[in-house]
């Protein structure tokens, strides 16, 4: 009785589509397990397919464990009085895997045997029967939402009874349910209404996830709203007052050519040509005999197929903007080549085939990362990229598969970028942006990110939240460069102000992270939380910002933090990228297996020289503080200014002018937040203008040959105290930077600093002394064996970034 309708007829992907899905076991932290890949065919998902639950308040209801499958727990609802009953939906719990490749993904813990029933009496003495499947195992339904008909029977309570459960992979056997809706007159009953469970196997945990209100933008992964699309002759896109130099810097000798230098070598020494092509290769039968990986290295390379290749191009395209390295322009023209050779008629590049875009993070992750890469590549001088670029998004825009790549492809939001980056390069399309509109805009979250609702982030309805949503912010942001449609940027503006108050530690790390529940303001220490890759989207969002709004400084400030203490912080040499941003105990050790934070931390060190100037139509603005060449050119104009400094070591700088015949530009010089006082700029040795901290300095003049501008960066030390969740009793914790470098205490994992009178930030900073000849390096006074110096420097030491003061001493 009841038989419940399952058809799949992939309403997304055409009728009777097929995807290939790998089953696999998924293990912590969205890695794959290191079972081999059992390639099945299963149907594409329609759109009664249930989105994903995730580590918010949207998560499932799951039981206790029992030892056995043949245990009996149940789930009542209270309607609050007696009503006739239509149907019941039953929404499987889809929260712990991945898509197409972990069956404990959809249908998470969905039970084997169960039966649904109503009654007057609490007790279910005399129960009517909605639906009963106890005498045969029932089908696991996966994703799809369960309609069961009650052909009008009439109760107050409803109880969803399992007597058979689910063995789940590494859970043992529990009842797992997204939700359950109970329909009376075509209205929807059980929403907010009392749940209670067995004594036995039911948990008091979660248990109101069941009768939870539903998601704002529904609970199915079908998107598609026509109606959100803009005419683009009716686009006003804002003015830029800023853009970013494509080339035209020269580093001289620096720690960000260091950092440039060390990337390069890295890029060279971990994967071959070959190697980025295999998947390509294969994808197109002219591969040889694949050595597929196992283990961690599956998840990196199998499932996001591609990606390593996008990787590689990201960081060889930026880096080849500024410094002419043969071997590396050789390989990324290899590269481009490659993916060229293995072009099919229709456009399509991607290393997987087109239907199994819906597995794993290949809709998305692995898409964007392609095409960073070629838009990189196309920059760097290669035209064929542009021209793989056009071909394949023109497919894109209209595959059959968009109405559900934001919410069936997992975190199917960080795909947008790839349209709206696209639609700004020189073979941009109104449709890259358009699509975006139709099939990923949503209109609720944006108006939540404008009203600065904490929910927005920290309880995203659809898929984990994560440092990943940044990325999605970046296409918002695009959105509005595009359109000038002031709704998207309200959105942004909100979630820029979101992450910084409530998920940005001292020394600028974003602290929030997928499977893990970060409440505003927790900036929990002994998680793993700071991931590199959410700081590279945090500069790239902000440097955004700073483009519609250079004299805003603290744009800038957000992006010189993401730099110095989190991506040279997370640079290991030429070894590698570390994952994590740890802030106490250790750092980790750096990976090699084409990481999302190896790929964008080697993608943000190959952009450096990008960020210390920015360019305008009457002149430019001096973002950061690093020695290297600036050749700016304008409408005929020529200027070379060379900036000769030694920070972060020391705060001195010098800017000289060279140029053919005086030339009127606008130099903006930046006075940093952190500036411990204003700051006195000398133009040929005379003091011409003093700034406030957070601001720029306006020189508006002729700059002839041997003009020179001078100052000196008024950096001193500074301390805050840490109010996130890993108090101490009777201690206060702080930490400690100089201008904008975080300093980290070594000597120690956890660090206890025997001092006295220490009540404010500015009491400790009193009790610290510079080390003769070590600039940024401090000791403690009355303590031995404890030094502070830059974080990023930080190599194997034991470490706290938040050391304790006893508040009795």
């Amino acid at each position: 009785m009841g038989i419940t309708r399952r058809t799949f007829l992939g309403t997304s992907v055409g009728a009777g589509a097929l995807i290939a899905v790998p089953h696999l076991t998924k293990a912590d932290g969205g890695v794959a397990s290191n079972e081999p890949a059992n390639e099945q065919v299963v149907p594409a998902p329609t759109g009664d397919w249930m989105t994903n639950t995730p580590a918010s308040a949207y998560r499932a209801y799951r039981s206790k464990p029992a030892k056995t499958a043949d245990a009996t727990t149940w789930v009542q609802i209270d309607l609050g009085e007696s009503r006739p009953i239509d149907f019941v939906k039953v929404y499987p719990a889809n929260e712990k895997g991945f898509p197409g490749r972990d069956e404990n993904y959809a249908g998470e813990g969905y039970p084997v045997r169960f039966k649904i029933e109503c009654s007057n009496d609490p007790d279910f003495h005399s129960p009517l029967v909605i639906v009963e499947h106890t005498d045969a195992d029932y089908p696991n339904p996966k994703g799809h939402i369960e309609h069961y008909a009650a052909r009008g029977v009439t109760g107050r309570h409803v109880r969803f009874t399992t007597t058979r459960l689910m063995n789940v992979v590494g859970g043992g056997y529990y009842l797992a349910l997204g939700k359950i809706g109970v329909y009376s007159g075509g209205k929807e009953i059980a929403t907010l209404r009392p749940v209670t469970v067995d004594p036995t196997y039911g948990s008091e945990d979660d248990v109101a996830q069941v009768t939870r209100p539903a998601r704002p933008g529904g609970e199915t992964t079908f998107m598609d709203h026509p109606e959100n699309v803009t005419d683009a002759g009716a686009w006003k896109p804002p003015v830029h007052k800023a853009r970013v130099p494509l080339t035209g810097v020269t580093l001289e000798r620096g720690v960000f050519q260091k950092a440039m230098e060390d990337n390069i070598l890295y890029l060279l020494n971990s994967y071959s040509v070959d190697h980025l092509l295999r998947q390509f290769r294969e994808r197109v039968g002219t591969a040889k005999p694949p050595q597929k990986p196992t283990g961690e290295v599956q998840f990196w390379e199998e499932d996001l197929a591609g990606s390593n290749a996008g990787r590689f191009l990201m960081a060889a395209g930026n880096t080849l903007r500024w410094i002419d390295h043969p071997e590396l322009r050789r390989r990324l023209n290899a590269v481009v080549d490659g993916i060229a050779e293995c072009r099919q008629p229709n456009g399509y590049i991607m290393a997987y085939p087109e239907d199994t875009i819906f597995f794993s993070e290949r809709g998305a992750y692995t898409r964007a990362w392609l095409v960073h890469g070629l838009i990189e590549a196309g920059y760097a001088g290669n035209p064929k990229a542009f021209e793989l670029l056009r071909g394949y998004s023109d497919w894109f825009n209209q595959c059959s598969y968009l109405p559900q790549l934001l919410r069936f492809a997992i975190q199917g939001g960080q795909g947008m970028i790839a349209n709206t980056r696209m639609y700004f390069t020189p073979v941009g399309k109104p449709a890259d942006i358009q699509v975006i509109q139709r099939y990923f805009q949503e209109n609720y979250w944006m108006e939540q990110l404008a009203a600065r609702e904490e929910r927005a982030i920290w309880q995203y309805p659809y898929d984990r939240p994560h440092c990943y949503l940044l990325t999605t912010l970046e296409a918002y942001m695009d959105l509005y460069r595009a359109t000038g449609d002031p709704r998207y940027l309200h959105a942004v503006e909100g979630a820029w102000e979101l992450y910084h108050d409530n998920w940005e530690n001292p020394g600028g790390s974003i602290s929030i992270i997928e499977f893990t529940v970060c409440p505003p303001k927790s900036y929990m220490l002994h998680a793993e939380l700071e991931e590199l890759c959410g700081n590279t989207f945090w500069a790239f969002l902000s440097q955004r910002f700073h483009l519609l709004d250079p004299e805003n400084e603290k744009y800038v400030a957000e992006i010189e933090k993401s730099i110095y203490n989190v991506a040279m912080a997370n640079q290991r040499g030429s070894e590698g990228f570390r994952y994590h941003a740890l802030l106490v105990h250790h750092k980790e050790k750096p990976t090699h297996i084409n990481t999302c934070c190896e790929g964008q931390g080697t993608r943000l060190i190959g952009s450096l020289p990008e960020h210390i100037y920015s360019l305008a139509s009457d002149g430019f603005y001096v973002n950061l503080f690093e020695p290297c060449t600036l050749h700016w050119t304008e409408g005929g104009a020529s200027l070379r200014v060379k900036m000769a400094t030694g920070f972060p070591f020391h705060p001195e700088v010098r800017l000289q002018f060279s140029s053919a015949q005086p030339t009127p530009a606008k130099v903006r010089v930046r006075v940093p937040s952190w500036a411990g006082g204003e700051m006195a700029v000398y133009v040929n040795g005379k003091a011409t203008a003093t700034g406030r901290p957070g601001s720029y300095v306006l020189l508006d003049r002729a700059w002839a040959e041997g003009d020179t501008v001078q100052f000196t960066l008024p950096a001193a030390l500074w301390a805050e105290r840490y109010t996130g969740v890993d108090q101490i009793p009777n201690h206060n914790r702080y930490a400690v930077s100089w201008g904008p470098i975080l300093l980290a205490a070594v000597g120690a994992p956890e660090i206890r600093l025997g001092l006295k009178n220490v009540r404010q930030p500015e009491d400790l900073l009193l009790h610290l002394q510079p080390v003769p000849g070590q600039p940024l390096h401090y000791l403690v006074e009355n303590n031995p064996g404890v030094e502070f110096m830059p974080y990023w420097q930080v190599n194997k030491q034991a470490f706290n970034c938040f050391p304790a003061v006893d508040l009795r001493a």
